[in-house]
C-alpha cells in the first residue's frame, strides 16, 4: 500500500512539474527580477522552487557586457536585483528526469530568458552556448518569435504562448524557425521544448534524453 501511495505522488508530482516552467519575470521598473516555476507568470503557492534554485543566471547590457547574477529564494520564487542598464537575462537549470511508462527516460533542463528594454538582436541572442533560445525579430514594427537550438534556426517547432490579455496561443516556426507576427501589445510568456538524442546519467540514474526548455517573457510594442 505504500508503494502504491508513494507511485502515485510520484506520478502527480512528474505531472506537475512537466506543466511548470522557468519564467524571468522583469519587474516594471527594469531594476529586479522574479524567477517563478509556473504554468503563468505569477508563482504557484503549490510548487516547490527548491529545484530550481541551482539557476545560473547573467544578466547583459547594450554593449553586451556580461554579468552573473546573485538571486536569493523567496517565497515560491527567486528573486534578485539586476545591474544598471541591464537589458537581457538568461540563464540555464537542470530540473532532474522525467521518468514515465509512456516516454523514454529524460533529462529536463530549463533555459529562461527576459529581454529587460528594447535591444539589439545580438545583444539578446546568446548564440551556440544556448541549447536553446527564444529572440524576438522585428520588421516594419511587428515583433516574430524566432527559435534557436544551439544557434540554429529550428524549423517545425511549436510555441505556446501566454498572451498579454491573459488567453493563452500556439504558434509554430517556419523551415527559418521563426513564427508569424504577435498581433497585441503588451507582456509575453512563451516557451518551446527541444529533444536532443543523447543518453547519459543523472543522480546515478540514466536517461536517454534531453528535453530542452527555452522560456522567453518580453514587452511587445
Amino acid at each position: 500500500m505504500r508503494f502504491m501511495l508513494a507511485a502515485a505522488m510520484a506520478a502527480i508530482l512528474t505531472t506537475t512539474a512537466a506543466a511548470h516552467f522557468v519564467y524571468v519575470v522583469p519587474a516594471k521598473d527594469g531594476r529586479s527580477i522574479q524567477v517563478v516555476f509556473s504554468d503563468s507568470l505569477d508563482p504557484d503557492e503549490g510548487v516547490s522552487i527548491e529545484k530550481v534554485k541551482s539557476l545560473t543566471l547573467t544578466a547583459r547590457t547594450e554593449a553586451g557586457k556580461d554579468e552573473a547574477v546573485t538571486h536569493k529564494v523567496a517565497e515560491h520564487a527567486l528573486a534578485a536585483a539586476v545591474p544598471a542598464n541591464t537589458k537581457v537575462v538568461f540563464g540555464s537549470v537542470t530540473y532532474g528526469l522525467l521518468s514515465r511508462k509512456d516516454t523514454k527516460p529524460a533529462l529536463l533542463v530549463y533555459h529562461p530568458k527576459a529581454i529587460i528594454s528594447a535591444c539589439e538582436p545580438k545583444t539578446a541572442t546568446v548564440g551556440e552556448k544556448a541549447a536553446l533560445e527564444i529572440v524576438t525579430v522585428t520588421t516594419a514594427g511587428k515583433t516574430a518569435f524566432l527559435v534557436l537550438a544551439a544557434g540554429k534556426p529550428a524549423a517545425e517547432v511549436e510555441l505556446s504562448v501566454l498572451l498579454p490579455d491573459g488567453n493563452k496561443a500556439k504558434m509554430k516556426t517556419d523551415k527559418e524557425g521563426k513564427t508569424e507576427a504577435a498581433t497585441a501589445t503588451g507582456r509575453y510568456g512563451i516557451w518551446a521544448r527541444h529533444t536532443e538524442a543523447k543518453a547519459g546519467e543523472h543522480d546515478g540514474k540514466k536517461y536517454e534524453e534531453v528535453r530542452h526548455y527555452a522560456t522567453l517573457v518580453v514587452d511587445v510594442k
